[in-house]
């Protein structure tokens, strides 16, 4: 039998079956290729269409308050001068105008909601991998929908970076949902040239690309050992949120006798007796080993992450992070 799996687990697979260690792979960071508008099929089309009706409800109704209400614009703007009512706060009057109209008047203030807000969806193999509802690539294509609809409804700019072992394709970040079509049509056309996970090459690029403090979610199930100095760096200056990209048959190793499982990023191809439960213990001490990781490191960068499965929903994920950080933010 032949199954896809992780870089990771194909590695420990074949340490236990043959007590041999793979190779590290190395990884190609390329330039980003120049913005160009591919011909979409109509069946894409309809596809767009379609995501866009099945997330229009999780927006609307679920999404809406608690994205105004978590991502706040970058300050207060003077928005106009008005006669002073009895209540209003001393400190807010203008003098000057109080001082020509001969009666009070205060200064009054908006909040700034202007934001850009770039989603950077991982197009890897091991994207290419699901076992339950869907695969992960598609769960990414919902998630990247509702969050770039959600920001474009409160008038944000919303960008896209696609990526694997490089970056493989940009759109700047603009308003409309027009444009936010567009991005979900490029992520359903998309065909990367990158089989590998780079997601260090992607935080490097929103790094240069982005010269204000922007909202960055990274859209990956985080294959990749090379993520401290980067994300550090994207971190400093910009609010970067982690959407991890979890399959139930990447956590545990099925006991189906012997079985042939492949890399979907090297194509690497090992050979492992998943009866012995020895190997099945190893495998699961890998996942935990490596999710402990990602945790721990997220944490200390202060990154927060939004863990959402292939065999589950995104809203409760979802929801539960902003309601997380509203609270948070209430302290």
């Amino acid at each position: 039998m032949r199954f896809p799996l992780s870089r990771s687990a194909a590695r420990l697979a074949h340490d236990e079956a043959t007590g041999e260690r793979l190779p590290g792979r190395r990884v190609r960071v390329a330039p980003p290729p120049a913005e160009r508008a591919p011909a979409v099929p109509p069946e894409v089309l309809r596809q767009v269409k379609y995501i866009e009706l099945r997330t229009r409800g999780p927006v609307n109704s679920l999404f809406a308050g608690e994205y105004r209400s978590v991502f706040k614009g970058q300050g207060m703007e003077f928005a106009e001068v008005r006669e002073y009512q009895p209540g209003d706060e001393v400190r807010a009057i203008d003098w000057n105008v109080t001082a020509r109209m001969r009666r009070p008047f205060v200064r009054q203030y908006e909040e700034e909601r202007e934001l850009t807000v770039v989603l950077a969806v991982d197009l890897s193999g091991s994207e290419r991998f699901g076992t339950a509802r869907r695969f992960k690539s598609e769960l990414a294509t919902e998630l990247a929908a509702v969050l770039a609809l959600a920001a474009v409804r409160n008038n944000d700019r919303v960008g896209l970076v696609l990526f694997t072992d490089r970056v493989e394709h940009v759109v700047r970040p603009r308003k409309g949902r027009r444009h936010a079509l567009r991005l979900l049509r490029d992520l359903l056309v998309a065909e990367p040239e990158g089989r590998g996970t780079s997601v260090a090459s992607a935080a490097d690029y929103l790094g240069r690309m982005l010269s204000h403090k922007a909202i960055v979610f990274i859209v990956s199930d985080f294959d990749d050992p090379a993520l401290e100095r980067p994300l550090k760096r994207l971190a400093l200056r910009h609010d970067v949120v982690a959407v991890t990209l979890e399959d139930p048959g990447e956590l545990a190793l099925p006991d189906v006798g012997l079985a042939r499982f492949v890399d979907p990023e090297t194509g690497e191809e090992v050979d492992v007796d998943t009866s012995d439960p020895r190997v099945r213990q190893a495998f699961d001490a890998e996942v935990a080993r490596g999710r402990d990781a990602r945790q721990r490191l997220l944490r200390r960068l202060a990154i927060d992450e939004v863990p959402v499965r292939t065999d589950a929903g995104y809203v409760e994920p979802l929801l539960k992070f902003f309601r997380a950080r509203e609270t948070r933010a209430r302290r």
